[in-house]
């Protein structure tokens, strides 16, 4: 099975079609929904689809590393991540189409 990456685009398009709008609502419709998710995940550390699944910020401590080229242990200073937790639904989804 071919990689593809859902881009904007993508989205746009598929939008556009189906809700018979123009391409410019489309984008609109598009990039506020996404900011909105990335506004949320700065407020509030989580954002939850509900049927779909939740984004969560993590805080990752300082901690000491090694760099793979030398061997020499660094220092990795703490930082958030992002992580995604995928609702049953869309996992059973995912799975039926095995």
């Amino acid at each position: 099975m071919p990689n593809h990456t859902l881009t904007r685009s993508d989205l746009c398009d598929t939008l556009c079609k189906k809700l018979d709008v123009s391409r410019q609502q489309t984008v609109n419709l598009v990039e506020s929904l996404l900011q909105e998710i990335a506004n949320a995940l700065v407020k509030e550390g989580h954002v939850k689809i509900s049927s779909f699944g939740t984004f969560h910020i993590r805080k990752k401590s300082e901690r000491i590393g090694r760099n793979p080229k030398t061997g020499k242990e660094v220092m990795i200073t703490p930082r958030k991540s992002l992580s995604f937790r995928a609702s049953h639904l869309l996992k059973e989804s995912v799975n039926k189409r095995i």
